[in-house]
């Protein structure tokens, strides 16, 4: 077996094992009778996690081929978003119930898929050179998300995350937290994009940089 090879196989392991987490959580919720399958889906660790799931996929299927400038661009997306996902539950989310109540479901949505996919971009970086203004749009999700989670919150009253429910601290509270993130989500889309080019400057021939 080559190191492409592990490698792809790696990817599909992981990716099945954050489905299997998302769908044993899902289940638990369906079984206890608080599911809603709109507010579950609707978190963004649930949401990211399935994002990462394609992405690891999709270079798993591209084993074989130098992969596209697309593909690593959802890479970069990917790992993005899971690093949000990752600093984001560490400092405000780690002792609330955020629907993943299995410990080992928990681990896997919150720890283990962002460690896996920020080292999948190190191992494996992009093959071509990520262009930084272009990366900023990965920034686009999460910011419509919030939209979304805002809108949605105030039509049903109900928040996915403490932190952009208004009842905790009103809408300036909210808005504190949001640009915070935001500002945080910028600074990792920067790290990100430098930490790929720079490994794959490393990876590359002199003579093919």
């Amino acid at each position: 077996m080559t190191g492409r090879q592990a490698l792809a196989l790696s990817r599909v392991g992981f990716a099945v094992l954050a489905m299997a987490a998302i769908l044993v959580q899902l289940l638990d919720l369906a079984g206890k009778g608080t599911l809603n399958p709109v507010n579950y889906f609707s978190y963004f660790t649930i949401q990211s996690n399935l994002i990462a799931v394609a992405a690891l996929l999709v270079a798993a299927a591209t084993w074989r081929v130098a992969r596209s400038k697309m593909v690593d661009f959802f890479r970069g997306a990917a790992t993005t978003y899971m690093t949000v996902t990752f600093v984001v539950f560490a400092l405000l989310l780690a002792d609330t119930d955020v629907d993943t109540a299995i410990v080992w479901v928990d681990r896997v949505l919150h720890r283990v898929i962002p460690i896996v996919m920020m080292a999948d971009w190190l191992l494996d970086p992009p093959n071509s050179r990520i262009d930084l203004r272009r990366a900023m749009w990965w920034a686009a999700y999460p910011v419509a998300w919030v939209a979304y989670t805002m809108v949605r919150g105030a039509i049903v009253g109900t928040y996915p995350y403490p932190f952009l429910d208004p009842a905790n601290g009103g809408y300036g509270t909210v808005l504190v937290y949001s640009v915070a993130i935001l500002i945080g989500l910028l600074i990792f889309i920067y790290a990100i994009v430098w930490i790929g080019n720079a490994m794959r400057e490393r990876r590359m021939p002199e003579g093919a940089r």
